[in-house]
């Protein structure tokens, strides 16, 4: 004793070991995230101290005492545990001999809904033990930044079109992407969360230039295709979307959709842009507003409402534009169809004065246009965006020409006729089948009630169906492949919504389809980032894996380069920054 105070008065106090204290409160930091991950109540419940001094807080207010957490579990203070806790960012700061503080961000999935915040510790040392003494979690707002990240050691594909960059390093910070590189040339700052991609691919999130809201990806949504409101109403099913589009957002990033054009519907679809711009939850979502037609289906509209727009003149035509870009439309969508024998020209007027009140707003025109005739006539008012293939015939040399010197875009939507072969034969094929693992189950529901049906027609006549549609896709295949190979900008788009073309995962057969009419893994990917980002007007910040761009990032298990089919082996979504495993994405 006596040689203890000798030594102190001489040399002082000791000092306080603050790596060590560091270190320990870093351990237990650790064993509490794992053990509320791998939901064990024991080793979770010895992290705290246990004692009345122990203070939870939260939006609430705080909770002090052990005994209310010993009945519970981390959050909730019920025996339900969240579904899953994804932790990053963990920052520790020393305070005194003995006390340290924490936080981290965490991303937790309780009951299919996720939560994104930022979680508190208090470390003190108890003895020759470290325990937590104040523990907070607080949700983060809306637009709050993600964590910072490095993306380290996949094979990227930046979407340009370029071969892809082996052993790449993108790092993410506030939900953009602050460099990209390779371990050769990129360092990594030290306190920056590392995830070890090695022998894994990353892409560009991709983007659906042809998507609907307003419909269903069922009957229920297309009323005029198979009349199925006795059963389900239309004006129901159409709340039902309104009202809770975040089952759309989610199946869509589940897809690896981190941005969607939804060029048709009702009037609230507008108001989907500004809800989903910063959510590490939703796509991008840029919207059109009701479409402008010679003509309607009107079970597929509603009394208060409509998604379809008759102008009756050149003027009436001119102010519908001036409408909706008051009320916030994005572009302006023209549905051209032929519904009576003199309908191309009793249109086509229109159609012009609808471009150019579009040009005057500084709104792109989008255009539904199916048939040689009406795609020649939208490319001539100056339609930045064709979304449909020409069917009925062999484009021509001067239809070609027209397109190269317009440079408007190209969606073919090759595939959302099978989904109506589907629906007419009242029955499921293994691809929609495999679909339904993407949506909320309420939709699943009503896609499996599909064979619940009768066939809409006959035999003979469902033959003929097939028939015309096997055709039609034979000369979709050849005209996008030539006006591909003349240099005009294809893009990616499914028509999600209608019948058995789900919001999300109809991006797979979507995406094969263009490979096999000719374009190759790379050009298809580059089709579905870069050449749609520049399509729906968001060149600058989407569709590149580029220092500055919004980190929308896909994770992938196969090459996309060998093959676009290896599009499904997609493992992790990247959404403005923030890291989800596909699966944890279905709604």
């Amino acid at each position: 004793m006596l040689t203890t105070i000798l030594l102190l008065a001489v040399l002082g106090p000791v000092a306080p070991d603050r790596e060590a204290d560091l270190a320990a409160a870093r351990a237990l930091f650790e064993r509490n995230i794992t053990a509320i991950q791998e939901r064990d109540r024991e080793a979770y419940l010895s992290c705290y101290l246990a004692t009345e001094g122990l203070v939870r807080s939260g939006p609430d207010g705080p909770a002090t005492g052990f005994a209310p957490l010993a009945e519970g579990t981390p959050a909730t203070g019920s025996d339900d545990w969240p579904q899953a806790l994804h932790a990053s960012d963990l920052q520790l700061h020393w305070i005194q001999d003995g006390v340290v503080y924490g936080t981290y961000r965490y991303h937790a999935i309780f009951d299919g809904e996720s939560s994104l915040g930022l979680s508190e510790r208090f470390f003190t040392r108890v003895g020759e033990e470290w325990k937590i003494a104040v523990s907070t979690a607080f949700e983060a707002p809306p637009g709050t930044p993600a964590a910072p990240l490095a993306l380290v050691g996949a094979t990227l594909y930046d979407g340009s079109g370029s071969p892809p960059k082996e052993d790449s390093v993108i790092l993410l910070r506030n939900g953009r992407i602050d460099a990209v590189g390779t371990r050769a040339t990129l360092d990594v700052p030290e306190g920056i969360d590392v995830l070890d991609l090695t022998g894994q691919y990353v892409t560009p999130g991709m983007i659906d230039t042809h998507v609907h809201y307003s419909q269903t990806g069922w009957a229920d949504g297309r009323p005029d295709a198979r009349d199925v409101r006795e059963t389900y109403p239309y004006a129901a099913a159409m709340a039902e979307n309104r009202d809770r589009p975040e089952r759309f957002h989610r199946a869509f990033l589940a897809a690896g959709i981190t941005a969607v054009f939804d060029v048709g519907g009702y009037s609230w679809t507008r108001g989907l842009g500004a809800d989903t711009e910063d959510s590490p939850l939703a796509p991008h979502v840029a919207a059109t507003g009701p479409l402008i037609t010679p003509w309607k289906p009107e079970v597929t509209d509603l009394v208060e409402q409509h998604q379809f727009v008759i102008p009756v003149d050149a003027a009436d035509a001119a102010r519908l534009v001036r409408d909706h870009a008051a009320l916030g439309s994005d572009a302006i969508k023209v549905w051209f169809v032929q519904a009576g024998p003199n309908a191309l020209e009793e249109f086509t007027p229109l159609v012009h004065a609808t471009a150019d009140a579009a040009r005057e707003a500084g709104l792109p025109m989008v255009v539904h246009a199916t048939e040689l005739a009406t795609a020649r006539v939208a490319l001539e008012a100056g339609a930045r965006l064709l979304v449909h293939s020409v069917e009925d015939q062999p484009i021509d040399e001067a239809f070609l020409e027209l397109a190269v010197e317009t440079e408007a875009f190209y969606c073919p939507t090759l595939t959302v006729r099978e989904g109506y072969a589907l629906l007419y034969e009242a029955r499921l094929s293994d691809e929609v089948r495999g679909q339904l693992g993407y949506v909320a189950p309420e939709i699943a529901d009503r896609i499996e009630a599909t064979e619940q049906l009768e066939p809409a027609m006959t035999a003979d006549r469902l033959e003929l169906v097939r028939q015309r549609f096997s055709t039609q896709g034979d000369t979709m295949a050849a005209n996008l492949l030539r006006l591909h190979e003349a240099g005009v900008p294809i893009v990616l788009g499914t028509d999600a919504g209608n019948p058995l073309t789900l919001h999300g995962p109809s991006v797979f057969p979507e995406l094969e389809a263009m490979q096999a009419a000719g374009m190759t893994p790379l050009e298809v990917l580059t089709a579905a980032t870069w050449n749609a980002a520049r399509a729906i007007g968001r060149s600058e910040d989407l569709g590149l894996i580029a220092s500055g761009r919004i980190a929308d990032l896909l994770i992938l298990d196969g090459d996309p380069g060998q093959s676009i089919v290896n599009m499904r082996t997609l493992k992790k979504v990247v959404r403005a920054g923030t890291l989800h495993d596909r699966d944890e994405l279905v709604p």
